[in-house]
C-alpha cells in the first residue's frame, strides 16, 4: 500500500503558527472546506443512524477538527499491536501501529494524536472488519500546534469495528519525554538506552495514538532490538526469537490500559528479584511482611523465602550496581502485599518491575508493571547513600505503586482530576511507609507536603485542584503541590472526619466500581458518601473546586469562641472563598477533644468545660488538633500567648508545634502579624524534641535572615547571633559523629543543623567540616565524613570559597568527576553555588549548563544559590534563557523560573521580570511565570512592612544577647 512517490511530513514542533500540510492520494484539487463548524456526532448515536447524520458526517471538514481540548469521540480504539525497532546507535526508530477502531457515529474522518514522527500517507490504510476492504485516505492532515493526525476518506466509514494502520518514524530524542535515550557507561564506553517517558501527552511522539486518559485499550507490544539488550515493556516476555545480531521480542497482551502508562525501555540492565506471597495473609492492622532476599547480580534471579511464589518483582539497575537495589526491593514487595489488603484488589498484573534510568526529568513514573525511576528516587548504597536517600526511596516507591491502583487501574477521566492519581498516591505512601518505617514519624513530616500545598494555594496566580485543561501545554504545569501536596492534605483530612475504617472501605468499593476504567472526582466523593453516611459532596465541593482555603480567627469573649473565616493570601489581600471547614479542637488536654463543621463566615461557639479551662494557669485553646485540616488558624494575641507558653513547656503534640509556628510565619509574611512576635515564638521552640518541628523553625529562620538581608541589613549580626546561638546547643547534642544506636531522624537532624549553621558562617561548624572533608578527599571510606552530613560538610567548605582561592570548589568537581553514585553527585551539584562569592556563584551556574552535568540535575545546582547571589542567579537566567527554553521542557524549564524568580525580593526586580518575560511566555510556562512574578511582589511587600516595624533592632539585640 505505500506509495513511495508522496512526500513525506515531519509533525514536529514549531516555534510559529504554521498551516496544516495535506496530502492527496489522488489528482485531485484540494475541496474547499466548509466555512461552518457542524456539530460532531458523540458516541451516543445508534449503530443505525439516520439520514441526517450521515449528512452531518459528509459536511465534516479537517478544519474542524483544529484547536480543541480533546479528540472527537465518533471513533474510539479497542486495541493497539505496536511494533518498534530502536536504532540504539543512530538513535532513531522506526514502527507500526494497527488499532483496532470502534466507529460509533458516522464520520469520513479518523483523528489521532501524533507529534515528531514521520509518516507517509501511503502507509495509512483502514480496513473494516468482515468487509474485504482496504480504505486508503484522500487526504492526511497534520495539525502541528493541535499534534493531531487527521486523516480524511472518500466516504463516510462503517459503523463497527475496524482496522487503523500506520507505519512511522521517529527520533529518539534528547528531551526526557516521548521515546528518547538515555546516556549511560559500560566498561567504560558511552552508551544508549531507549527509554519511554509518556506521560502526561508523549505517547504520540513515538506512536500515533488517541493520547488521552478516557481512550483505554489493550496493547500488544513487539520490539525488535539488538541480540545483547534487555528489552522490557509492561508486560512479561512471552517469546524471543533471534535474527542474526537482532532478535523479536513479543510481550503478553496487556490489560485495558491509557496511553501515558504504555512503556518501553532497551538496553544493558542488572537486576535482582522477589516474588510476593500468594494465598491468604494476616489482617491488614497486624500485618508488616518480612521479606527475606539474596542478591544475583548481572541480571541473576533471588528467591525469597515465601510458601508459594506469587507477582515476580524485580529492580533493574545499570550493571555493577544491582546491590543498590535491595532496599527498594524490599519495600516493593511489602508495598505490594498492603496495598492488595487496603483496596481489597490484587495487583492485577503477573509481575512488577522497576527501573533506574541515568536521564529522568520526573522524580518516577508509574507505567502499568514497569516502574521507571530516577536513580537517586530507587537506588540506595549502604556506605554512602544517607538517611534523607533511604527514605526518600521507601516514599517514593511506596507512591508509585500506590498508582498501579490509583491511576492505572482506576484511571482519571481527564487532566481536570489528576489530583485523583497524585493526590491519593502521595497521601497512602506515607500510610505505606509508616506502617513499615514507625520510628521515621512520617505523619508529621507529612506536614511538610501540607506546607508546600499552603504556600502555591496562597497566591493569587494558584488553581483549583480540578483545574480546567484546555489545551495539551497546559498540563504539564498542573504537575504540581495543588494536585500533589494539597491534594494529599485534603484526602488526610477528609480520612481523619469520616474515621480510617469507613475510609477504607469505601475507597476499596470504589476501586472495585471504577476497575479498568475512568473516573472524575464526584464519583470517589459519591462511594465515600454511600459508604459513610456524610455529606461528602457538599464538604469536599468546596476544597476541589475553588482554589485557596481559609484561615480561620478564633477570639475568646465571654466564654465563648468567635471564629470568622476568610480566604487566606500572602499577600495579605482577602479572597472571597467560603469553605466548609471541619473544625477539631482541644483546650487545655488532648484527652476531651471537639469537632463540628464551620459552613459560615462567622459564628460563636458554647464549647462546654471551656469556663472552667480558662481559669486555669497553664490554659490554651488549639484549632486544628494534630494539623489534620487543610486551613489556617490566627489567634487573637492572648490565645497566640498562652499557645506559645504550650510550645516552650512541650505541652503541645508535635504536629501541633509544628503548625502554630507555620501559621505564624504565614501569618506574619501576609502582615497579619508583626515579625517580632513570630522571632519570640521561634525562641521558644529552643527545648524542641522532634526532629520535623525544629527542621522548620531552621527553614523559616533562614527564610527570614534572607528576607532581612533586604529589609534590614544594619541587624544581621545580632539576627545571625540570635540564630546560632539558638541552633548550637541543638549541634553540640547531635554532633558530627552517629552515636550507637542512634535513630533515623537524629541523623536527618544532624545534617539539618550542620548546613543550617555553615550558611549562617558559624566559623567552628566551618572549620570542623573542613578539616574532615580533607581527610575525605584522601579517603573515600573515612568514617570521618558519613553520607548523612556531607552535603552540610560541602556547603562548609564552599563558604571558604571565593574568586582568589577556589581550591574547595575544584575538590568538589573532583568528587563529583570521580563516583558513580548519583546521590553523591546531587550531593556536590547542590553546594557549589552556596559560595558567597557572586563570581563563583556564576561560575557555578555555567558550570550546571555544561556536558558534564545532565539535564535532570541542573535543578540541584539551582536549588543551592545563596541569598546573596539571587540577583547574580537572575541575571545569568535572562542572559541564557534562549538556550535554557531550547534546552529543557515540562518542569525542568518551570523549575528555572521558579527557582531563580521567586526569591526576588523588590518591586523592581519583580517589574524586571515582568518586562522580560512579556514577550517570552508561553501556554507551557504562563503559569508559573505569573506565580514566580506574584512571589517577588509578595516578598516587597514583607520587606517593607518590616522595615516598618520600629521595635525590631531593639527586640533582636535582647533575644540576641539572652543566655
Amino acid at each position: 500500500l505505500r506509495k513511495t512517490a508522496l512526500p513525506h511530513y515531519n509533525i514536529s514542533p514549531s516555534p510559529k503558527k504554521r498551516k496544516a500540510k495535506r496530502f492527496w492520494l489522488n489528482s485531485s484539487p484540494n475541496p474547499s472546506a466548509s466555512s461552518e463548524r457542524p456539530t460532531l456526532p458523540n458516541l451516543s448515536f445508534p449503530h443505525t443512524p439516520p439520514t441526517p447524520a450521515v449528512t452531518m458526517a459528509a459536511e465534516q471538514s479537517a478544519e474542524h477538527f483544529r484547536g480543541q481540548a480533546r479528540l472527537p469521540g465518533f471513533a474510539a480504539p479497542r486495541r493497539y499491536d505496536l511494533r518498534l525497532t530502536p536504532d540504539l546507535a543512530a538513535c532513531t526508530f522506526a514502527g507500526s501501529v494497527s488499532v483496532s477502531v470502534d466507529v460509533a457515529a458516522p464520520t469520513r474522518f479518523l483523528v489521532v494524536n501524533a507529534a515528531d514522527l514521520d509518516v507517509s500517507p501511503g502507509d495509512v490504510h483502514f480496513a473494516p472488519k468482515g468487509s474485504g476492504q482496504v480504505l486508503l485516505p484522500v487526504e492526511v492532515t497534520s495539525a502541528l500546534e493541535d499534534e493531531i493526525l487527521i486523516i480524511r476518506f472518500n466516504e463516510v466509514l462503517p459503523l463497527g469495528e475496524g482496522t487503523l494502520v500506520i507505519a512511522f518514524q521517529g527520533t529518539l530524542n534528547d528531551k526526557m519525554k516521548g521515546f528518547y535515550r538515555s546516556v549511560y557507561e559500560l566498561n567504560g564506553e558511552k552508551k544508549n538506552m531507549a527509554v519511554t517517558q509518556f506521560e502526561p501527552a508523549d505517547a504520540r511522539r513515538c506512536f500515533p495514538c488517541w493520547d488521552e486518559p478516557s481512550f483505554k485499550a489493550v496493547f500488544k507490544i513487539t520490539l525488535e532490538v539488538p541480540c545483547e539488550t534487555v528489552a522490557l515493556s509492561n508486560m512479561p516476555v512471552v517469546e524471543e526469537k533471534v535474527n542474526g545480531p537482532t532478535k523479536t521480542v513479543y510481550f503478553q497482551e496487556s490489560p485495558i490500559m491509557s496511553t501515558y502508562l504504555v512503556a518501553v525501555i532497551v538496553g544493558m540492565f542488572d537486576y535482582v528479584e522477589a516474588f510476593t506471597a500468594d494465598g491468604t495473609v494476616a489482617p491488614l492492622p497486624h500485618y508488616l511482611p518480612q521479606v527475606s532476599l539474596s542478591l544475583s547480580p548481572l541480571g541473576g534471579s533471588c528467591w525469597p523465602h515465601f510458601p508459594f511464589a506469587g507477582t515476580s518483582v524485580r529492580v533493574y539497575t545499570q550493571v555493577g550496581k544491582s546491590a543498590q537495589g535491595k532496599f527498594a526491593l524490599e519495600v516493593a514487595v511489602k508495598t505490594l502485599i498492603l496495598f492488595k489488603e487496603y483496596f481489597a484488589v490484587p495487583y492485577p498484573l503477573p509481575k512488577m518491575d522497576m527501573i533506574a534510568i541515568p536521564d529522568f526529568a520526573s522524580g518516577a513514573m508509574e507505567n502499568y508493571g514497569l516502574v521507571t525511576y530516577r536513580e537517586t528516587a530507587l537506588l540506595f548504597d549502604e556506605r554512602h547513600s544517607a538517611a534523607a536517600n533511604k527514605q526518600r526511596v521507601a516514599v517514593v516507591v511506596a507512591h508509585e505503586l500506590a498508582h498501579q491502583w490509583f491511576g492505572n487501574l482506576v484511571t482519571m477521566e481527564w487532566w481536570t482530576h489528576l489530583w485523583l492519581n497524585e493526590g491519593f498516591a502521595t497521601w497512602v505512601s506515607y500510610l505505606a511507609a509508616d506502617r513499615f518505617f514507625p520510628e521515621w514519624n512520617v505523619w508529621i513530616q507529612f506536614l511538610e507536603e501540607s506546607t508546600t500545598g499552603f504556600r502555591l494555594d496562597a497566591l493569587a496566580g494558584s488553581h483549583p485542584i480540578e483545574v480546567d485543561v484546555n489545551h495539551v501545554d497546559e498540563i504539564d504545569e498542573i504537575f504540581d503541590a495543588i494536585s500533589y501536596r494539597k491534594g494529599a492534605a485534603v484526602i488526610r483530612m477528609l480520612q481523619s472526619y469520616l474515621g480510617a475504617e469507613i475510609f477504607q472501605k469505601s475507597l476499596a468499593a470504589y476501586i472495585k466500581r471504577f476497575a479498568y476504567s475512568n473516573a472524575k472526582t464526584e464519583d470517589l466523593w459519591a462511594a465515600l458518601e454511600e459508604g459513610s453516611g456524610e455529606p461528602v459532596k457538599t464538604l469536599m465541593h468546596s476544597w476541589t473546586k475553588q482554589q485557596g482555603y481559609p484561615v480561620v480567627s478564633v477570639k475568646l469573649k465571654d466564654g465563648k469562641l468567635e471564629l470568622e473565616q476568610t480566604q487566606f493570601l500572602s499577600s495579605g489581600s482577602e479572597g472571597v472563598g467560603q469553605w466548609v471547614v471541619p473544625i477539631t479542637l482541644c483546650c487545655c488536654s488532648y484527652s476531651v477533644q471537639q469537632k463540628f463543621l464551620f459552613r459560615g463566615k462567622q459564628d460563636d461557639f458554647n464549647l462546654s468545660g471551656l469556663v472552667e479551662c480558662q481559669k486555669k494557669d497553664d490554659f490554651w485553646i488549639k484549632l486544628n488538633v494534630d494539623q489534620t485540616g487543610f486551613y489556617r488558624v490566627s489567634y487573637d494575641e492572648e490565645l497566640a500567648s498562652r499557645l506559645r507558653h504550650a510550645v516552650e513547656t512541650n505541652i503541645l503534640s508535635a504536629a501541633d508545634r509544628y503548625g502554630v509556628l507555620d501559621d505564624t510565619y504565614a501569618l506574619c509574611m501576609a502582615g497579619k502579624q508583626k515579625l517580632v512576635t513570630l522571632l519570640h515564638l521561634i525562641a521558644a521552640y529552643k527545648n524542641e524534641t522532634e526532629y520535623t518541628v525544629l527542621a522548620h523553625a531552621i527553614n523559616t529562620s533562614l527564610s527570614i535572615y534572607e528576607m532581612m538581608a533586604v529589609a534590614a541589613p544594619e541587624e544581621l549580626v545580632n539576627m545571625k547571633k540570635f540564630l546560632i546561638d539558638f541552633l548550637e546547643p541543638f549541634a553540640q547534642r547531635v554532633g558530627w559523629d552517629a552515636k550507637s544506636g542512634e535513630g533515623h531522624l537524629n541523623a536527618l537532624l544532624r545534617g539539618t543543623l550542620l548546613s543550617a549553621l555553615a550558611e549562617l558562617g558559624h566559623q567552628s561548624t566551618i572549620d570542623e567540616a573542613v578539616r574532615r572533608f580533607n581527610v575525605f578527599l584522601e579517603d573515600r571510606e573515612t568514617p570521618l565524613l558519613p553520607p548523612d552530613v556531607r552535603k552540610a560538610a560541602y556547603v562548609a567548605l564552599m563558604q571558604t570559597v571565593n574568586k582568589s582561592n577556589k581550591s574547595g570548589y575544584e575538590s568538589l568537581l573532583k568528587i563529583y568527576r570521580e563516583t558513580d553514585l548519583s546521590q553523591e553527585k546531587v550531593r556536590v551539584l547542590g553546594s557549589l553555588a552556596s559560595s558567597p562569592d557572586p563570581d563563583v556563584v556564576r561560575e557555578a551556574l555555567n558550570f550546571l549548563l555544561s556536558s558534564e552535568v545532565r539535564n535532570q540535575d541542573c535543578i540541584f545546582v539551582l536549588r543551592g544559590v545563596t541569598a546573596a547571589a539571587h540577583e547574580v542567579a537572575w541575571t545569568w537566567l535572562k542572559e541564557n534563557w534562549d538556550y535554557i527554553a531550547e534546552t529543557f521542557t515540562g518542569h525542568l524549564l518551570t523549575y528555572f523560573i521558579t527557582v531563580t524568580v521567586s526569591p526576588l525580593a523588590t518591586d523592581e526586580k519583580g517589574d524586571e521580570a515582568e518586562e522580560f518575560f512579556k514577550s517570552r511566555t508561553k501556554a507551557s510556562i504562563a503559569r508559573t511565570v505569573k506565580q514566580s512574578i506574584e512571589r517577588v511582589r509578595i516578598k516587597a511587600k514583607w520587606v517593607m512592612s518590616t522595615k516598618g516595624e520600629a521595635d525590631l533592632g531593639n527586640v533582636l539585640k535582647e533575644l540576641a544577647h539572652k543566655h
